[in-house]
């Protein structure tokens, strides 16, 4: 072979030989909502790998699931990931995360949100979670107070509130609870209506309705999650003021929310993948609880409800859609 065939026959060869050599991570994800209503938080997420050195369709595969709302797959949709041989499983909600602890002991985890994951017996503490579980919980204590004190000063006259949650979720039971304690100290009447499928916040919408409920707070689960722009609509069609759990509620023309700042909760998610990718164990990283919260405030909503936003609200929020 001459000189310069040489030289080009090796240069055509290089790459291919490179990429053979790069190592492929696979990183599995199990959400709440479907790719496309998670794309914010799923555009932070990638958005740190991708800082951190991860890129897609070169050195990084993604695997993503959701049962859309049907809780009654979310086996079936942990064991088929787990036949993708994930290096690491990023999940989002309390079953999610109970389907994948019943699958694999093994495989480390990433929450990217989850209520309450010492209670759920998925981690031993918060400091210490002591199995193959760790990451980020979306809950404090008093998250649930402060919604219902928004809601209050939205809606002054209210006397009765709603709440909707898919009880199946034992961090809706929980924070069930702390909304009756939150209206009871505000002397608020609040009824639980318990929504599983989209029929289920359909008929939710038209009972409160008859019960004269003015105000809802709106639980944040998979059946709300996939279901949210139906949410959404039946507030404005019940001219019910709503406050969410999440802020893309607000930018599908709910009214408020007052929530972690889930897209930063990925972003941590993602530089917890990298640690474990690096060789450290989801049983030594201490659980993180969301540091930065968000009141959103709708304009366009408040308007088409009829609702002047109270100045102290407005001064409060992080973020004003009009």
């Amino acid at each position: 072979m001459r000189r310069r065939e040489f030289v080009f026959a090796a240069a055509a060869y290089w790459p291919c030989s490179t990429l053979a050599q790069t190592k492929v991570w696979r990183i599995a994800i199990l959400d709440t909502a479907t790719a496309e209503l998670n794309k914010p938080n799923l555009d932070a997420f990638k958005k740190r790998l991708h800082e951190l050195g991860y890129v897609e369709r070169q050195n990084l595969i993604i695997e993503y699931r959701s049962a859309d709302g049907r809780n009654e797959r979310l086996s079936a949709l942990a064991s088929e990931l787990i036949t993708h041989n994930p290096n690491v499983i990023v999940v989002r909600g309390t079953p999610e995360v109970v389907a994948v602890k019943n699958a694999t002991s093994t495989i480390p985890v990433v929450m990217s949100a989850v209520g309450d994951p010492v209670s759920l017996g998925v981690a031993a503490s918060l400091s210490r979670p002591g199995g193959n579980i760790t990451g980020l919980s979306s809950v404090t204590t008093d998250l649930e107070a402060k919604r219902v004190q928004h809601l209050a000063e939205m809606a002054p006259r209210m006397k009765r509130m709603a709440s909707l949650g898919d009880l199946r979720n034992s961090a809706i039971r929980m924070q069930w609870g702390q909304v009756q304690a939150a209206a009871e100290a505000l002397g608020l009447e609040v009824l639980l209506f318990d929504v599983r499928s989209a029929a289920d916040v359909v008929q939710a919408f038209e009972s409160a309705g008859r019960e004269g409920v003015q105000g809802v707070r709106v639980g944040l689960d998979s059946t709300t999650r996939s279901n949210r722009r139906l949410v959404v609509d039946l507030s404005a069609k019940y001219k019910l003021p709503a406050i969410y759990a999440a802020k893309e509620f607000v930018e599908d023309g709910g009214l408020m929310s007052y929530a972690p700042d889930y897209a930063h909760l990925y972003s941590r998610a993602a530089s917890m993948v990298d640690r474990i990718l690096k060789g450290e164990q989801p049983a030594d990283l201490p659980i993180e609880l969301p540091s930065k919260f968000e009141l959103a405030l709708n304009l366009k909503a408040a308007q088409a409800l009829d609702l002047k936003i109270p100045a102290t609200l407005l001064a409060r929020a992080d973020e004003v859609i009009e």
